[in-house]
This record gives structure tokens, sequence and C-alpha cells, in this order.
């Protein structure tokens, strides 16, 4: 890369950076959280100062200097700084026309496609079907579980009209993948199956709709068409704007692998990622037109279509730590006051009143950094009308390997 020393260097993509020890040394490992880019790569600590510097507005002289002043006066010469945005460069880490070219190409060959494919099958759970299904089968017999699954539904009067199940990691959330998925065996099936998951990553709309069905290594789950479309022809934004966000959203596609484990191909869903929405403690979501819009594009469609809707939020509680900004460690005392925080924002949902779990959640301006909070607030809201109780199913909480903690609940609503 041949740039004018006095040109500043294109700067550094939106990226996640984490410290990785390898034979005695720290480097920083860089990923790109949007997965545009698969390949990690490893850094130096220095090598690392270097790509931070890179903001759109640093020149070689400007880098240079900033790294004497780092370093106590070392100097770092022009061919090491160009070994290092080159190095970035080649691997798509840095915001210019290299990855603007893999950007198109990579959401072209999404948007064309009429399955959404299972992103994480191979990384997050395997991709064979025999062992997968295996694994599946054993969180409900780890200890602590509901026990075996029966090898039939059976018959039942319940109808389920929400859960709240979790979205971390099948590894560490386990049980409450077990105990929420269990007690909806236990009831009628669903015909469909409206699962707001949460968009990390964000988006340009509150709600990102996608038409695609989802593909799991046990099977396809059709997407309703007729239900995106009906909510798709009730707003007045462009919930498809932010599509790509699917792509490799995992919040959605561990329900469905669950979904798909359960009933087969048996089932319909409605996938729905939510992104940002205000979080000022004063204004309520639904305060927002937006929200108001789709939420109430969703009741109607429960109402007017006969169907046995169940509405899915896929949430996580606090995620609190250094992995998460916080300044100090995980200890006992920590843990502590995150589950009673969860305990008071867990009895609101019982409740089943969304505004009085909002402003809960809120009172300290979400310091546990709740991830599912717009996602919960809109299954509460969608099933306000219809549900007549709620059960509290499991809550946990599993170290974050980066150092933090993630808490975690099941809770079902029953009609």
């Amino acid at each position: 890369m041949n740039i004018d020393e006095h040109q500043p260097y294109p700067p550094l993509r939106n990226i996640e950076a984490f410290p990785i020890h390898h034979q005695g040394q720290t480097l920083i490992c860089l990923h790109d959280p949007l997965g545009y880019v698969n390949t990690e790569i490893t850094l130096s600590p220095a090598a690392f100062f270097i790509a931070a510097c890179l903001d759109g507005n640093h020149t070689l002289r400007d880098i240079q200097l900033e790294f004497a002043r780092e370093f106590q006066g070392a100097l770092i010469p022009r061919e090491q700084i160009e070994r290092i945005v080159e190095f970035l460069d080649e691997h798509g880490f840095l915001l210019n026309e290299r990855f603007e070219e893999i950007k198109s190409k990579t959401e072209q060959v999404f948007l064309q496609q009429v399955v959404r494919l299972p992103y994480h099958a191979g990384q997050s759970y395997s991709s064979a079907k025999h062992e997968l299904g295996a694994f599946l089968s054993g969180i409900f017999t780890r200890t602590g579980g509901p026990g075996p699954l029966p090898d039939e539904q059976q018959s039942s009067e319940e109808s389920m009209v929400g859960l709240i199940v979790p979205h971390i990691d099948f590894q560490r959330g386990a049980l409450g993948y077990a105990h929420a998925y269990y007690r909806l065996y236990q009831c009628k099936k669903p015909d469909t199956v409206i699962i707001f998951g949460v968009s990390h990553q964000g988006g340009e709309t509150p709600y990102i709709l996608t038409r695609k069905h989802y593909s799991t290594p046990l099977g396809t789950i059709k997407t309703h068409q007729e239900c995106v479309d009906y909510l798709a022809q009730n707003l007045q934004f462009d919930p498809f704007k932010s599509e790509i966000m699917h792509r490799m959203e995992h919040s959605i596609e561990f329900q469905v692998l669950m979904l798909n484990y359960l009933f087969g191909t048996d089932i319909q869903i409605v996938p729905v990622l939510c992104a940002s929405i205000p979080e000022d403690g004063e204004r309520l979501p639904e305060d927002v037109p937006e929200v108001q819009q789709f939420l109430q594009a969703c009741v109607r469609y429960i109402e007017e279509s006969g169907e046995r809707v169940l509405v899915l939020s896929a949430s996580d509680w606090a995620h609190v730590g250094k992995r998460f900004g916080d300044p100090f460690d995980i200890t006992e005392d920590v843990r502590n006051q995150i589950k009673k925080r969860d305990d008071e924002d867990i009895k609101t949902v019982l409740t089943m009143e969304p505004d009085t779990f909002f402003h809960s959640v809120m009172k300290d301006k979400n310091s546990r950094r709740v991830c599912g909070l717009h996602s919960m607030y809109s299954m509460l809201k969608v099933i306000k009308g219809k549900a007549r109780r709620a059960e509290f199913l499991h809550y946990g909480q599993a170290p974050d390997p980066i150092g933090g903690i993630v808490s975690f609940s099941s809770i079902a609503y029953f009609e």
C-alpha cells in the first residue's frame, strides 16, 4: 500500500479486539463481529497500537509521533508501519475499497439465497446430524435438567403463548434451553412461532424481518410468508433494510434448531431481529412509532389468523465484567448482586406487565446490560391480551471466556 506520508491511512473497521496468551506472550486477536471476514488475526501489542491509530486522520508522521510518545521515544520505521497496514488490508480489516468489495459480494450472495444457512453449525454446535441429535438429547438429561423427552409428544390441553429462553451458547446455557423446550413439548404444538431475537450488531430499524427459510443440520423450517407479508404491509418503515443482520446472528438460529429438534419441519416461524430502542429510562419503547406499528401488527395478525401462535423471546439477562467494559473482576459478591437485580426484574416479567418490566431494568440505566430488553418487552406486549399466567422455569449464570459473567432465564406464559 503506497500512501504519501502526508496522506492519512484508511481507517480500521469496527472490529472486536481481545487479548490471548500464546507461548508466554500476550497477543491481541482481531475478530470481525459482522462476519464479512471469517479469519481472525493476531497482532503484537505494538502492532495493535499502530492499528488503533488508524482512524482515517492519522498520517505516517502522526503515527510515528504517537508511537514514540507511547513507547518512551522508540522510533518505528515507515516500512514496519506499512507492513502492518498492508497485513490489515490483505485480511479485510480496513475500511476501504477492498473491504467494500468483500462486503458487497457477501451481501449479494446472502440476499439472493432463498434459505438462510446455519452459520454457526460446525462452530457452536455439530454440523453432523447424528452427533447433533445426541448432544441435544443430552441437554435434557444433564444434572439439573428436566429429564429425557418422551419419544412422542403427549396430547395436552395447555397452550403456551409466550416463552423466554436463553440465546447464550448451548454448552453454557444447556439447562435454560432444556427446561424451556421440555415445557413447550408438554403443550399443544404451535402452528407458528414468532421469534424475537436480538440483533447484536444493531440495524437501521427497530425490527428486522426476512422471508428466508431457516436451515439447520436437522432440516429446514419454513418462514411463514403470509405473516411476514402482513407485518411488512402494515408498517411505515422498511423492515428488510438491514436483512443482512440475519446472516450470522445466533439468537434466532439457536431457537430454530431447538424447534427443529422438537417438531421436525412441521411448524412455521417468523424470524424477527430486535435492534436498537431508546434506553434513556424515560420513554417507553412503544413511544417510538415504528415499535408501536410493529407490535400492533403482530397482535392483529394473531387475532385475525386463527393460528396457534407462540411468541418467543430469545434473550439473555446480565452481561457484567471486564469483557463488557466494567473495571472489576467477577466475585461471589458481584454474582449475588447480579442475581438480586435479575430477580427483581424477573418478578416484573412474571406479572406480565411490559412497561413495569422496562422501568425495572432501567431504574439503574440498565447497568447490567440486559441483552434481551427489547426482545422481552416486545414479546410481553404482543401476548399481553392472551397470557393468563406465567411459570418460572430456570435461572442460571455462566462465566464469559474472556472475563465476565452472563445470566439467563426461562419463563413460560400460558393462555
